[in-house]
């Protein structure tokens, strides 16, 4: 990390993940999923904003043909902290019925938004669906909600980079990092 950008400025001074570790552990959940998913009709839908670098970069080290699709749901607003309340900014653009769903996140914090989703695509007739997220943070957990494929377990900490953000700001950041608390606490 270099201390002088102001990149970092609002970003504890330890990292909780460098961007060579994020890169290694993507190519070997790249690896486990193709595997998992040989021979099937597998549908990769990102889940926005926070995961379209993890998503991009996944994607990419999955050996096999792939349809990609996009949703947007939030329980967070520009809070630090869960409303408790999913609310659908954007929809699939595909139907899903029979087909294998792996949802891409950047993290699983308190479970609400992706139990809600998955809950909703298998009422669509997905053959099955999965998770992959680049970030699982257990101690936030407020409903059961375990993902099948996940990055890096975090302590309970509010964290930028790699896509997440804090009021639309960090995502460029490419590493994982812990924010300073005076910026969300005001």
């Amino acid at each position: 990390m270099d201390s002088t950008s102001m990149l970092y400025q609002d970003v504890e001074s330890e990292l909780l993940v460098t961007k060579e570790k994020i890169a290694e552990r993507v190519r070997e959940l790249g690896r486990q999923i193709a595997r998992d998913y040989e021979g099937r009709d597998l549908v990769v839908v990102s889940i926005l904003k926070g995961s379209v670098l993890f998503f991009s970069d996944l994607i990419r080290e999955i050996d096999m043909p792939l349809t990609i699709d996009f949703m947007q749901a939030s329980s967070y607003g520009n809070a630090a902290q869960s409303s408790g309340f999913v609310h659908i900014k954007k929809d699939l653009d595909r139907d899903i019925e029979g087909k294998d769903v792996l949802l891409v996140e950047d993290i699983v914090d308190s479970g609400r938004t992706l139990a809600y989703l998955k809950t909703m695509l298998k009422e669509r007739g997905a053959n099955s669906i999965r998770v992959a997220t680049l970030l699982d943070k257990p101690e936030g957990r407020q409903v059961e909600m375990e993902a099948d494929y996940v990055g890096f377990i975090i302590p309970n900490a509010f964290v930028v980079g790699y896509g997440l953000d804090y009021a639309e700001k960090y995502r460029n950041i490419p590493e994982i990092g812990i924010l300073r608390p005076r910026v969300y606490q005001g």
